[in-house]
């Protein structure tokens, strides 16, 4: 019983010495993470942001630029487009400044 146990431990540490190792052998930094991890996430959230007052003054035009909150309801359709263009604009930016902020990371670990 006591061999058994020893062995589960020995599987246990060597399970623990891969983590280690691998944690060692990555080449990115915490800066680094962070980078990756905020450029595109804020990028983001401004496209969306972009497009949502961009979508807002299209529907003020279209409504003849009556600021009355009850002629802004847009339709079913509307929203649904609103959501599907607003997401792809924002998967968009959001994939761009992914690639950007990897390639600065890359071109950093190069020097």
């Amino acid at each position: 019983m006591a061999d058994q146990v020893v062995g589960m431990l020995h599987q246990v540490d060597g399970k623990v010495n891969d983590m280690r190792n691998s944690i060692e052998s990555d080449p990115d930094s915490l800066t680094d993470k962070l980078i990756k991890f905020a450029l595109p996430s804020i990028a983001a959230l401004l496209a969306g942001k972009l497009f949502q007052s961009f979508w807002s003054g299209l529907v003020r035009k279209r409504n003849g630029g009556v600021d009355n909150p009850e002629e802004e309801q847009e339709s079913a359709t509307a929203g649904l487009l609103f959501g599907v263009l607003s997401a792809a604009v924002t998967a968009l930016v959001s994939g761009l400044f992914e690639r950007g902020s990897q390639a600065l990371i890359d071109r950093r670990h190069q020097r």
